[in-house]
């Protein structure tokens, strides 16, 4: 070869090596900039005499913290940070840890586990990208596990390549030398991973930018709220849940004059202009996470909703000063002679003076509640029932501070956090109890007028037949009077219709009288429990005047005088008189304009 074409090749292979270098690099720097794996800070070695360097691989690590990387190797640089991301973790988890006496290298039935733990953990922990011949799927179980699994049924083809260095050990465990002692692989980076997440938390909760940011330094209501976090169990899971909102702006213009709490969003908002000391915080934050937790705003019913808000804050105010949890701010509704009363039990005290109880603050001011009824910014919602969040979380702190030993709480909290812990009965399985008890079943009986098939084994035998006589049949069954007007959405209706077809299908019903009524009644006639849930027409859409539809159920001469009635409506209705055994299902908070008879379910 002559002097320019061995020019020309020496230049291509350095331009090889510097690409090679540079992707390297640039791998690299993403691991060493990285909050958890970047702590451990491990060297590199890229020496092409190296005897740990892998020959077909990308990297491979010793006990003594050191990367053994291919000087040539050509890779992408998010390749090599998946490699070296690997090595780490092997670091971490303990997989070569370093000592001073002889160390026996591993056999490849524990490398292999190792490496599909490694890779199960950058699965949800991602850090570069893995090579192709990596697999995605990983089997459970720890590396011990993985280990005997695979001693005895041979190590899976999919998981022969699953290291850093391809088919070689890209886990190497050497002798300790230094004068120190050993260092801790695994307690360096579990601390890193818990400086981490508490940096993370940090960015979540808005007292960081970035994960290696500077911490912003904390404002009162937020080291309140990190207070029920770390020292106060009983209110600590209900705070891991929520988020603060302190936005001048927002509190301006839906005048939120100290605070105010939303329970579907798990929000409370503060006025970061209120000038509170952090006891005083603490107090207006336990405030509005009781509210939340205790599903106030969903006990409302047909009551007046602000009255009912300033009852919750007399109670709610009166525990607080009996727990001792930080210090009441001025100006906060707190009445000693209330103590131990039940919030619809203040209400109905201050309920009789309605004009004086209006003028009455809440947390966030004068004539409105601090419960928000609907987003203030506007968002949607995230349907999600928040009962099981908010029961837990008071129920499992009520546990944590009474094994703690941390104090006596009012009888009435206790009660209440208790009561959550038994829901109340769902409105389904309570229409299904009204069925059972007043729609009957009916019964079939025997008769020798009617003969059975007879058995093969005794054929000369007659037998009774099974029947139902047609003057039980007609017994069976009920009445639905459905108010069909305007008010009324088609969400409810299906629900409703599709929980009476079921339980009438359940209880062998044949048929159900149906009366449709707004503006007048209109009389489908008897129906099959599958016609009403899916066949019915809906006629009327006119206003809501229900008492002609019961009073043609009564006068009808082929519906029975001993069948129940059942009313659906959503409330918007004129006063009723039923003389029939009768029952009323009625949206969730909604109310009757006069005292129900008969029970009344509310459907959710």
């Amino acid at each position: 070869m002559s002097r320019a074409g061995r020019g020309r090749s020496q230049q291509k292979k350095k331009e090889r090596q510097d690409a090679a270098t540079t992707a390297f690099l640039a791998g690299l720097e993403v691991v060493r900039r990285h909050p958890a794996l970047g702590a451990l800070a491990p060297g590199v070695c890229r020496d092409r005499n190296c005897d740990h360097s892998p020959a077909r691989g990308l990297a491979a690590v010793d006990s003594d913290g050191r990367f053994h990387v291919h000087p040539d190797r050509r890779a992408e640089p998010e390749e090599w940070a998946w490699a070296l991301a690997h090595c780490v973790i092997h670091l971490g988890f303990g997989h070569v840890p370093a000592a001073k006496e002889r160390r026996p290298q591993p056999d490849r039935f524990a490398l292999a586990a190792r490496c599909a733990v490694v890779n199960r953990f950058l699965a949800s922990y991602p850090v570069g990208r893995a090579p192709d011949h990596v697999p995605t799927e990983f089997p459970g179980g720890d590396e011990e596990q993985l280990a005997d699994r695979w001693r005895r049924d041979g190590v899976p083809a999919a998981f022969e390549r699953g290291g850093a260095a391809d088919t070689e050990p890209d886990q190497i465990l050497l002798r300790w030398t230094g004068w120190q002692g050993p260092p801790d692989w695994q307690s360096a980076f579990a601390g890193a991973l818990t400086r981490t997440m508490s940096a993370a938390m940090d960015v979540a909760g808005g007292r960081r930018d970035t994960l290696t940011g500077e911490r912003r330094p904390s404002r009162p209501w937020e080291r309140a709220f990190n207070w029920f976090l770390s020292a106060y169990p009983l209110l600590g899971g209900i705070a891991s849940g929520m988020r603060i909102v302190a936005d001048a702006e927002l509190a301006r213009a839906h005048g939120i004059a100290v605070a105010a709490v939303d329970a579907a969003l798990g929000e409370i908002y503060v006025n970061p202009l209120r000038q509170y000391e952090d006891e005083e915080w603490r107090f207006v934050l336990a405030h509005e996470m009781l509210h939340a937790a205790l599903r106030h705003q969903d006990r409302v019913g047909a009551r007046d909703p602000y009255l009912f808000n300033v009852a919750a804050d007399y109670v709610v105010n009166g525990w607080l000063v009996e727990m001792a949890v930080g210090a009441m701010p001025e100006g906060l509704l707190y009445d000693p002679e209330l103590r131990g009363l039940s919030v619809e039990e203040v209400y109905d005290r201050i309920v009789t003076d309605a004009r004086r109880a209006r003028r009455l603050a809440t947390l966030r001011g004068k004539g409105v509640g601090d419960l928000v009824g609907a987003p203030l910014d506007g968002r949607p919602r995230d349907w999600v029932d928040l009962d099981e969040f908010y029961r837990r979380g008071l129920t499992q702190g009520l546990e944590l501070h009474e094994s703690g030993g941390r104090g006596m709480l009012p009888a009435g909290l206790v009660q209440e956090i208790r009561a959550l812990a038994h829901p109340p009965v769902p409105w389904d399985a309570r229409l299904a109890r009204w069925f059972d008890e007043f729609v009957p079943r009916p019964e079939p009986v025997r008769s020798y007028a009617r003969y059975a098939r007879r058995q093969a084994s005794t054929p000369d035998i007659p037998r009774a037949g099974r029947f139902f006589p047609p003057e039980v049949v007609a017994r069976c069954t009920f009445g639905v009077v459905l108010d069909t007007s305007g008010s009324m959405n088609a969400r409810l209706l299906g629900k409703a219709l599709g929980a009476i077809a079921s339980y009438a299908e359940a209880r062998d019903v044949p048929a159900a009288r149906v009366v449709f009524c707004d503006a007048a009644a209109y009389d489908a006639g008897y129906l099959p429990p599958a016609e009403i849930a899916g066949r019915v027409r809906v006629r009327g859409r006119g206003g809501t005047v229900l008492q002609p539809g019961v009073d043609l159920l009564r006068r009808a001469p082929d519906f029975p005088p001993a069948a129940p009635v059942l009313i659906i409506t959503d409330g918007y209705c004129d006063v009723l008189r039923v003389r029939a055994e009768h029952a009323y299902l009625v949206p969730e908070g909604a109310g009757l304009p006069f005292t129900p008879r008969g029970p009344v379910f509310r459907l959710r």
